[in-house]
């Protein structure tokens, strides 16, 4: 039965293959994976993802709760995020989750007030901004000095000071992200080279870390999403083994999203209208920006395929919404020739796309489909191009 559009279409069996891909990756048994629920909040997708032994990352207080209710381990629980309220702070606390990222001195202060009330010790990572260049979207780079993220290296000692006084917070980790869709390993590395500087510089003072938080950031492949659906983990990780010093027992945090459920997503459109413009072909579809805001918000691309069409002859087309926004577009691409009615599948959008749509212009929110509900074909009522989404 069609299914109306836009809306998300989910294959689960490559979610959990890029699962099963990432653990076979890991040969360390001090490395724990969190999922970073910023990248994808849906029920069924972060249910997936408990079920294969993974840890939450969380960047709110309603994220905490959502994956307490959903049946995440607080143990595996970590809190980040520059502006915690102290709702949030409470809701971390009273739950004994594993560590408060901590960002701030400021911080230290209201987060020890919060735990006295609890007659409760608050497990402290400081997050560590280390000035390392993630060579990525400046919007999305967070590890460089002139970002708001983390305490900068200059004022680590100081931070220790800090922390020393209060009795309510124990100091159990450091936290390192340097920002998101990194595809190039080597700011990994310079990562870790920093990492090891603060490490030692701890250790100096007598500071013994239970663990070494270093986020997330691995990217996927937006513009051939068929030719690598699963990221290549296996490298990330050997980064990590091969470049970060670390003690008997320290065990190594990873905060990874995107590239664990991009590519198992797509939005799923119609074209409302063919119309040929000044100087471009505009296929208007009835997806906009308040369903994918990506391409709007950093100019990101997502490649887009009729999936009512084929043949080789392809001509250029404006892959645009019916937003009354002029940043409402998916871009310029090359199609089979489209017409009305027929269905569009902008690709890698598992990824902030769902968990970013808004109802700007009153539009209704884009409905979920999973592929173990109804198939792709059953979805737009054609057999045509059902090997589409097909999982490695």
């Amino acid at each position: 039965m069609s299914v109306k559009t836009p809306f998300y279409y989910y294959d689960l069996t490559l979610l959990e293959n890029t699962l099963e891909a990432m653990s076979s990756a890991i040969n360390n048994p001090n490395f724990k994976v969190h999922y970073a629920i910023k990248a994808n909040a849906e029920d069924r997708i972060l249910q997936t993802i408990k079920n294969h032994g993974l840890g939450a990352d969380c960047v709110s207080g309603n994220e905490i709760k959502k994956a307490i209710a959903l049946g995440f381990n607080p143990e595996n629980i970590v809190f980040a995020g520059i502006g915690k309220s102290d709702e949030e702070l409470d809701i971390a606390i009273s739950n004994g989750i594993h560590s408060i990222n901590c960002e701030s001195i400021e911080e230290l202060v209201v987060i020890n007030e919060i735990a006295e009330k609890h007659d409760a010790i608050a497990n402290i990572a400081f997050r560590i901004n280390p000035n390392v260049d993630a060579q990525t979207h400046h919007k999305i780079t967070t590890g460089l000095n002139e970002n708001k993220f983390g305490i900068p290296i200059t004022e680590l000692d100081a931070a220790v000071d800090e922390i020393l006084k209060h009795k309510h917070l124990a100091l159990k980790g450091v936290h390192f992200h340097i920002g998101s869709q990194i595809l190039n390993l080597n700011p990994f590395a310079n990562l870790c080279q920093q990492a090891n500087n603060v490490i030692a510089n701890l250790k100096a003072r007598g500071i013994a870390l239970e663990h070494i938080n270093v986020g997330g950031g691995l990217g996927i492949n937006y513009n051939n999403p068929d030719s690598q659906l699963i990221p290549n983990f296996e490298e990330y990780f050997k980064v990590f083994e091969k470049f970060l010093n670390l003690d008997e027992g320290q065990t190594v945090h990873f905060e990874l999203g995107r590239s664990i459920v991009g590519q198992c997503g797509s939005l799923i459109s119609k074209v409302l209208y063919v119309k040929k413009g000044a100087n471009s072909k505009f296929a208007i579809i009835d997806a906009g920006m308040t369903d994918l805001i990506r391409p709007a918000l950093y100019n990101a691309y997502h490649k887009v395929e009729n999936l009512s069409q084929t043949g080789d002859e392809l001509e250029p087309y404006h892959v645009v919404g019916p937003i009354c926004e002029s940043s409402d577009t998916f871009g310029k691409t090359e199609l089979p020739t489209t017409t009305r009615g027929d269905y569009m599948m902008i690709r890698s959008a598992g990824a902030y796309g769902q968990v970013l749509s808004s109802n700007y212009n009153l539009r209704e929110r884009a409905a979920t489909i999973y592929s173990d509900e109804q198939s792709l074909a059953s979805c737009i009522g054609s057999e045509k191009k059902a090997q589409t989404l097909e999982v490695v």
